[in-house]
């Protein structure tokens, strides 16, 4: 076992010892070997870097709402999609932070804000985002040579209870579009036929609809891909009947800009409907399960939602007992020639633009 040379053992604890550019080192005081050889290899790369004019400044001294604003302004707005959650986030932590200095701040702070947080009432999963976001500014701020380490390295977020997925039937969603505001309407009709995300259809702008090609081009999607999206017959004459009244299909003309969250009136419009537990994310659910029950193959489901690898859409094939019958009589009609016609039992249809209009009158 090759020997650790700048180690040394004495009083009952770990030393370094050694030499840099001709000046002898010491430090000691630690309590295992690991603990001096990490110390050691530390020491030697923060001296190393001085030498070479690498030393990292001093960090200045600031404090934690300043920097948290600095965080969101220079970073979050201009690199995610997702700053508006973070805006939110940051409200939140400044509320309990506000006061402390960015450098004053341990994990022990951070624990103290899990906890009140869950003391108010917050779900889980709200004060995990809260906690990520955190992470993220402690993160940026060694990055940016404000911090040494983060407080929150360590700090575990809570466990949370997946909701369970939501699919609708087909009697269900021509209630909820048909108890849609006149605004609203067009969306969840939107993200029922093409399977697409909530923040893709909002950011959507005219330049990205091809009438004469009848498809959608997705430019800023969460996988970091664009992609294609066919219209089908109602999508296509619900975007043919909306005005246009600026760059995006779905226009604010109060805050001159795109809408941002149909959170509100979703939630209303399932009440009128008297669906219960329904989110606008379960309409992609819903989406892609119909694909896959109507009997579109996975590849090319993926392809619609736009998913990074077919394993994200593996979670919607349920195999049924008649589409597994159906399948097997599929290979009956290789192997037995004698057979003209299987009787087989009938998948229920994708909810159609038919459908719908008939529906409605």
């Amino acid at each position: 076992m090759k020997k650790d040379k700048n180690l040394v053992f004495k009083n009952g604890k770990w030393h370094i010892d050694f030499t840099f550019r001709y000046k002898r080192i010491r430090k000691g005081g630690f309590f295992t070997k690991e603990q001096a050889r990490n110390a050691l290899a530390k020491l030697r790369l923060e001296l190393l870097n001085e030498s070479l004019g690498f030393k990292r400044p001093n960090g200045e001294r600031i404090p934690f709402e300043k920097f948290a604003n600095e965080w969101l302004e220079i970073y979050s707005r201009q690199n995610k999609r997702s700053w508006a959650r973070d805006e939110l986030s940051v409200r939140h932590l400044k509320r309990f932070f506000g006061g402390k200095m960015l450098q004053d701040i341990g994990a022990e702070d951070t624990e103290r804000f899990k906890a009140a947080r869950k003391a108010e009432g917050v779900s889980p999963a709200t004060v995990n985002r809260e906690l990520a976001c955190l992470k993220t500014i402690f993160n940026k701020a060694i990055e940016w040579g404000r911090l040494e380490k983060s407080p929150a390295a360590k700090v575990k977020k809570f466990r949370e209870q997946n909701q369970k997925e939501r699919i609708l039937t087909e009697n269900e969603a021509r209630r909820l579009i048909e108890a849609c505001s006149q605004g609203l309407k067009p969306i969840v009709i939107i993200a029922l036929n093409t399977g697409m995300r909530k923040d893709e259809i909002l950011g959507l702008k005219w330049d990205n609809v091809d009438f004469a090609k009848a498809t959608i081009f997705i430019e800023d999607s969460k996988s970091g891909r664009s992609r294609y999206v066919p219209m089908n017959l109602q999508v296509y004459e619900t975007l043919k009947s909306l005005p246009r009244k600026g760059d995006y299909i779905f226009f604010n003309p109060e805050t001159k800009d795109r809408i941002r969250d149909v959170k509100t009136g979703f939630q209303a419009a399932c009440r009128r409907a008297g669906i219960k537990g329904l989110r606008f994310h379960d309409l992609r659910h819903t989406a892609a399960s119909w694909m896959v029950g109507a009997g579109v193959d996975l590849v090319t489901v993926s392809k619609i939602l736009g998913h990074a690898s077919i394993t994200m859409t593996m979670r919607y094939a349920h195999p049924t007992p008649e589409n597994m019958r159906k399948a097997v009589e599929k290979l009956a009609e290789k192997t037995d020639l004698s057979r003209q016609k299987v009787d087989t039992i009938e998948v229920p249809d994708l909810l159609t633009y038919s459908k719908i209009k008939s529906y409605g009158h």
